[in-house]
């Protein structure tokens, strides 16, 4: 799933970070939830599906930002 930087209001919760990108639960990974990265100046990590992303991206709303989160797991020897 790609991760989406976003910036929102200092009190943000996940719900309301969903209801203004107009995402379901579906959309989100609900589990990885709503990670503040530095509430002072609004801004969060938000797990969303590839098609999210891809809308959001298509549609460059300013202060949304899509990347990789590859997993990471030990290598087979």
């Amino acid at each position: 799933m790609p991760l989406l930087t976003i910036r929102l209001p200092r009190d943000a919760t996940l719900t309301s970070a969903m209801e203004q990108l107009g995402l379901a639960v579906s959309d989100v990974d609900v589990a990885y939830g709503l990670v503040a990265l530095d509430p002072a100046q609004g801004l969060y990590a938000l797990r969303v599906t590839d098609t999210i992303a891809a809308r959001l991206a298509a549609a460059d709303d300013a202060g949304i930002a899509v990347f990789a989160d590859p997993r990471i797991q030990p290598s087979a020897e």
